[in-house]
């Protein structure tokens, strides 16, 4: 794979992660889950992205969400099936986007280009690759929604498993476990180290006991920090990554991705930026709990 690919892959990546991103930072989505039943971020979290996939167990979840510590996923599944199902927290899901879409862009939903995005962003679906990328296949299986602006937000949601599927089949192939795998990439200076607690949920401990085990392999220093044998294999698991999220947009092919980058980018700058939105803040202090 050249370097025109690997921008390709993550170029895409970036676009469709944020617009499927405004079902985690925005309050509607978490006022439908918290009416279907769910109770919290983590669990509206895990019990959202997981519902495509049946009503799963730990160990499933687990498997799946390799990213997080076993702690805080066992914290909201099965629970959340005793309180909920899937096709359940699935409504919410739609509805609470739904919601968010239309306040955030009001008449621009009848935009001829939401249309036309969605149908290519769908294209590009119908390229993916399911082997390995359970997230992926479940959420490609669901029906599509009516509402071209749904539509758009379903397919970039099914793209931003594909990448997730693809992370994890990378990760692992590099022999790294799931705390292993976050605290290395906090290393290579790819992510904040409160992130290991405060995102992922693995415990200080947890935390040191990784990097002794990185520190053993050579990839970081006593300090906590990369060394060139870290840096290089994280960056062969962010290439490894894009090769094996290449398909959906060779499928699409070269003039249609450019042509729904120039529909999807206006429309995903007219949400507000990550960096901007502080989850604590946005939800309050006990959400996460």
């Amino acid at each position: 794979m050249d370097a025109s690919d690997r921008s390709t892959a993550r170029r895409m990546w970036e676009l469709t992660e944020r617009f499927h991103a405004c079902f985690y930072l925005e309050a509607e989505p978490r006022e439908t889950a918290a009416a279907a039943g769910l109770k919290g971020f983590w669990m509206t979290y895990f019990a959202s992205r997981a519902a495509p996939m049946g009503a799963i167990g730990a160990d499933a979840a687990e498997a799946v969400f390799f990213y997080f510590a076993p702690s805080r996923v066992r914290r909201a599944l099965p629970d959340a099936w005793s309180l909920t199902d899937p096709a359940a927290v699935l409504d919410a899901r739609y509805r609470g986007v739904d919601a968010v879409l239309r306040r955030r862009y009001g008449d621009r939903l009848d935009d001829p280009g939401i249309t036309e995005a969605a149908a290519l962003v769908r294209a590009a679906v119908d390229g993916g690759r399911p082997l390995g990328k359970p997230l992926f296949a479940g959420w490609a299986g669901l029906p599509w929604p009516d509402e071209p602006h749904l539509q758009l937000w379903h397919g970039c949601t099914v793209l931003r498993e594909h990448r997730s599927g693809a992370h994890v089949i990378a990760l692992a192939d590099a022999e790294l476990d799931g705390c292993e795998a976050v605290v290395s990439h906090v290393a290579v200076d790819a992510a904040p180290a409160d992130w290991i607690g405060g995102e992922a949920g693995w415990t200080p401990d947890e935390a040191a006991a990784a990097r002794e085990r990185l520190a053993a392999r050579g990839w970081v220093e006593a300090s906590g920090r990369a060394t060139a044998a870290g840096r290089a294999g994280r960056a062969a698991i962010e290439e490894r990554t894009d090769r094996l999220d290449r398909a959906p947009w060779d499928h699409l092919g070269a003039a249609r991705t450019e042509r729904l980058v120039e529909l999807l980018t206006p429309v995903v700058d007219l949400l507000p930026p990550d960096d901007q939105l502080d989850w604590q803040h946005h939800y309050g202090p006990n959400t996460f709990d």
